[in-house]
């Protein structure tokens, strides 16, 4: 029996077959699983060389039973589902695809500022219950545009930014000195950020210091009738603090691409007409997709060739 590849993301090859065809042509079996609970995968993890995974949970009880795993593939950025110390302490090469979906994730994160600033989606669903009278918005073009997190992503956002004329003050603790295409952007503290901006979006990974990190006491700082937009990582933002903030009128909406489905916050969040949550597609591109799937089969190939993938974690 050949090489295994265990896949658990429910987009790797969702766009085209190209992916899959290419391990299979390198010698891999592929295995995809619809259901890929933490008791299926504890279940069958052992019989695999390699797993692509999406969002779901890689824990170290996963990692202990996984005795042939020689890699793990996130069909994405963000590796806070997967348990990298044990990975680590079992030699299990992790590998995730940054940049590839920046783009996506950029357009996904300027679309949410415009629909909330012009309040397309609610204007829409009033058409639908017939109301055709228009709600009125705020103007994007030549407003402040607060970034935390200047990466791949943040930077792309950038860009989209100065194509309105916003002005854009950004907050990355790890960049002291932008190239001189983003000659544009301010680099300022984290207080500035929030005290000035009229839209704050935040592209940073969620780590042990981004946890809670736009909580009450930040969105005070804030003005009144601002944004705010996470299409990161859940947990980086406090959900139950940007309600009341909304409920009291001192922000003027919120867009979620990342959101915790099961938090009862989630049910008043979507009471309000100034909101609007996404399930995690920030990257769901039919180009971003693929790109993404096509390098996660390629890291895998290169493991077993004996060559370096592409962006190892660890």
């Amino acid at each position: 029996m050949g090489l295994r590849v265990l896949v658990t993301s429910r987009s790797f090859g969702r766009v085209s077959d190209e992916p899959v065809e290419l391990l299979k042509e390198n010698g891999f079996e592929v295995d995809i699983i619809s259901e890929p609970t933490e008791e299926r995968i504890l279940e069958i993890i052992d019989r695999y060389d390699a797993i692509i995974v999406g969002n779901d949970k890689i824990t170290g009880d996963i990692l202990e039973k996984a005795k042939n795993l020689k890699i793990i593939c996130k069909h994405g950025v963000g590796v806070d589902n997967i348990d990298l110390k044990s990975a680590k302490e079992s030699g299990i090469r992790v590998t995730n695809v940054p940049a590839t979906n920046s783009d996506a994730v950029a357009d996904l994160t300027f679309g949410l500022i415009l629909d909330l600033a012009r309040r397309i989606t609610s204007t829409f669903i009033r058409i639908k219950s017939g109301s055709w009278n228009p709600l009125i918005g705020v103007d994007v073009h030549h407003k402040t545009l607060g970034i935390i997190g200047l990466g791949a992503i943040g930077k792309r956002v950038a860009r989209r930014a100065n194509g309105f004329d916003m002005l854009v003050l950004a907050y990355d603790p790890y960049i002291e000195v932008l190239p001189e295409e983003y000659s544009f952007v301010s680099l300022v503290t984290i207080g500035e950020v929030l005290k000035n901006a009229d839209f704050l979006t935040i592209h940073t990974p969620l780590t042990e210091k981004t946890r809670g990190l736009i909580g009450k006491k930040e969105i005070e700082m804030m003005k009144n009738g601002s944004f705010i937009i996470n299409a990161a990582r859940e947990g980086i933002v406090d959900e139950s603090a940007v309600y009341d903030f909304l409920k009291s009128g001192h922000l003027g909406g919120a867009g979620f691409d990342v959101i915790d489905k099961d938090s009862p916050v989630k049910d008043l969040l979507l009471s309000l007409d100034n909101v609007i949550i996404l399930p995690h597609m920030g990257m769901y591109s039919g180009e971003a997709l693929n790109s993404v799937s096509m390098v996660c089969a390629r890291n895998i190939i290169k493991q077993f060739k004996g060559e370096e993938p592409e962006n190892i974690v660890v």
